[in-house]
């Protein structure tokens, strides 16, 4: 199955990109792009990362299907 991954901010300079098309088993979750993605771009692993699936926040546990779109993050804080 097919999922687009969208990089924000220090993720898509991490990266070296802003979008990324994977190629994922049918049973994948976002566990296992994480792990993907930080084999694929070490740069990554400096960064505190949160994830969206279809614009809604995602643990590593979440499930993905064919077509999901998967935005990647910073996390940020303030005051």
């Amino acid at each position: 199955m097919k999922v687009r991954v969208l990089f924000f901010g220090a993720t898509a300079a991490a990266a070296g990109t802003n979008t990324l098309e994977l190629n994922l088993d049918d049973r994948s979750n976002t566990g296992q792009v994480y792990d993907d993605l930080l084999e694929r771009f070490p740069e990554l692993s400096r960064h505190r990362l949160l994830f969206a699936v279809n614009q809604e926040y995602a643990s590593r546990s979440t499930p993905l299907n064919a077509g999901d779109e998967l935005a990647v993050f910073t996390a940020v804080s303030g005051g």
